[in-house]
């Protein structure tokens, strides 16, 4: 009976490529750019762009730490965040929003990641925030904050919170009372083709109903169809040039 033919062994190699080298030691390419970048993992060379077999076996051996050191959440936009950001803080049973992750970000809470230059990474014209930051990141009060004060609304929504008509509204925008903090869309327009439209920050719209130096009341209590209270406002530009 003749003999059944074996399979060779495979090939030990003797030096890795990226994808190689992120299956030996069961990483993902942007935990192993993390990791060099750190200096948990020494640079490719420069001219193979591939990691002698020694250096790749050394990693091995300490693989648990370049994990940690590297980190479980790669450097990833708002929606990303907040997604990410909800799962861990599920025991608080609310959903964190894109919003709230730029509310961080404003706060100084969630950095923005950083490319190989040291320059601020974006990713199709989207900003990328810092994914160690992210996981780092504890502060249960601040997100709680942080989903309030950086929902937007269009300026019909924020007219509706402030109990003041809509006119009343774009006075205080002449004014610069209240500025758009981002651009978007209505609840209600979803279509790409309709113009997007400047969005105003919940914690703005907070400060503004704050302000004493405003009769609310007055302007709330002005009916339908007469001149709004507000409109004595000096513009913007007027203060500017006086």
């Amino acid at each position: 009976m003749p003999d059944t033919p074996t399979s060779p062994p495979p090939r030990k190699l003797t030096s890795y490529g990226p994808l190689q080298l992120a299956r030996r030691l069961d990483l993902t390419e942007w935990q192993v750019a993390r990791a060099v970048a750190a200096g948990l993992l020494p640079p490719a060379d420069q001219a193979t762009r591939r990691w002698p077999a020694a250096v790749v076996e050394d990693a091995a051996t300490r693989r648990e730490a370049i994990v940690a050191g590297a980190g479980a959440i790669p450097d990833v936009g708002a929606h990303r965040a907040a997604e990410a950001l909800t799962e861990r803080f599920d025991d608080l049973e609310v959903t964190v929003t894109a919003n709230a992750v730029v509310e961080l970000h404003r706060r100084g809470l969630l950095p923005q990641a950083l490319d190989e230059d040291g320059n601020p990474a974006e990713y199709k014209d989207h900003v990328l925030y810092c994914g160690r930051a992210l996981e780092a990141f504890e502060d249960r009060t601040a997100l709680l904050r942080a989903i309030v004060d950086g929902e937007m609304h269009t300026a019909d929504e924020a007219a509706k919170q402030l109990l003041i008509r809509r006119t009343d509204f774009d006075h205080l925008v002449r004014a610069g009372r209240i500025e758009p903090k981002g651009w978007g869309r209505g609840p209600y327009q979803r279509r790409r083709d309709v113009p997007e439209v400047p969005l105003y920050r919940t914690g703005d719209l907070h400060a503004l109903a704050s302000d004493r130096g405003i009769d609310w009341e007055a302007v709330r209590a002005t009916p339908a169809g007469r001149p709004s209270l507000l409109a004595a406002l000096p513009s913007v530009s007027a203060e500017v040039d006086s």
